[in-house]
């Protein structure tokens, strides 16, 4: 068949589709409705974190337990490394929970990143297959995320109420732990879509996010630090324009009381204004791809 008889067949089936009110299954939908139709999903969305969490530890001697057994790990390499051989914690009161802060923080949305950037092109079987809002799958990555970071505060709150107790100023967890919960959603739906169509995403994240992990001051107090260096003022003040440093230092804030005195400069403020950027713009520039996930 020619491609001028392939063209006027196309039309004249989609002047049908048209005359009977037929539409494609995979056009993307208003924002409108696309965020009626993700709501609509919100009980598959716990669900499949509940079962991706059960798969993932599910051939591991020790189960789930090393979703809290990973960060501690980590953080004690980090303790050794930073803490003591290089001495970071000189000059830091309760080193080992204001390290073990950081960690979970950052974690939280490293791991978010990293396995959200996996969130479509893991899944390509249930995409083709079925009609859902893919934006559920990354979602999804955020909610598991989540769960694993509520069971790490768990262990943080036991660190510290064994030296000082409980403290009313733990509550202030609750809106910053929601602010960076908004701020990795938005981050995790565009690694989501970078890594939907750009496979090689995944293999770059760790060099990215380890740079990142160096520069977010998880080992060290930036102001402290800094003043220590005599560094002008802005430097700090650019430095806490990192998202992951401002919600670092509001975690510590609600924790720890002798990190108040060291704490970044309008790191509320900067926190809210990434959660908004991040939510938004990484949802809208998801969507916009919406009817492209799945093929190919």
């Amino acid at each position: 068949m020619s491609t001028a008889a392939e063209s006027a067949k196309t039309a004249e089936l989609a002047a049908m589709a048209e005359r009977y009110g037929l539409s494609r299954s995979s056009a993307r939908p208003s924002l409108r409705t696309y965020l009626i139709e993700l709501w609509g999903r919100r009980q598959f969305i716990v669900s499949y974190a509940r079962a991706r969490t059960y798969a993932v530890y599910a051939g591991a001697r020790l189960g789930s337990i090393w979703q809290v057994l990973t960060p501690l790990l980590n953080a004690g390499v980090y303790y050794l490394a930073f803490g003591v051989l290089l001495g970071t914690k000189n000059g830091i009161e309760n080193y080992a929970s204001f390290l073990i802060c950081g960690m979970f923080v950052f974690s939280y949305t490293q791991r978010s990143m990293t396995e959200g950037s996996r969130a479509i092109s893991a899944n390509m079987s249930l995409i083709r297959t079925l009609h859902f809002p893919r934006a559920t799958l990354p979602l999804a990555y955020v909610v598991n995320e989540l769960n694993q970071m509520f069971l790490s505060m768990g262990i943080l709150f036991l660190m510290v109420g064994f030296s000082t107790g409980p403290n009313w100023h733990w509550l202030l967890l609750i809106p910053a732990l929601f602010l960076q919960t908004l701020f990795n959603i938005g981050a995790t739906l565009v690694f989501a879509r970078l890594g939907a169509f750009l496979t090689d995403i995944s293999q770059l994240l760790p060099f990215i996010t380890r740079t990142w992990l160096y520069a977010s001051g998880i080992f060290f107090s930036i102001p402290a630090k800094l003043e220590g260096l005599h560094a002008p003022g802005w430097v700090i003040q650019v430095l806490s324009l990192n998202p992951i440093s401002a919600y670092i230092d509001i975690a510590r804030r609600a924790v720890l009381e002798e990190h108040v005195k060291n704490q970044l400069p309008h790191a509320w403020e900067i926190s809210i204004i990434w959660a908004g950027i991040s939510l938004v713009g990484g949802f809208i520039y998801f969507w916009r791809a919406e009817d492209r996930y799945g093929r190919g």
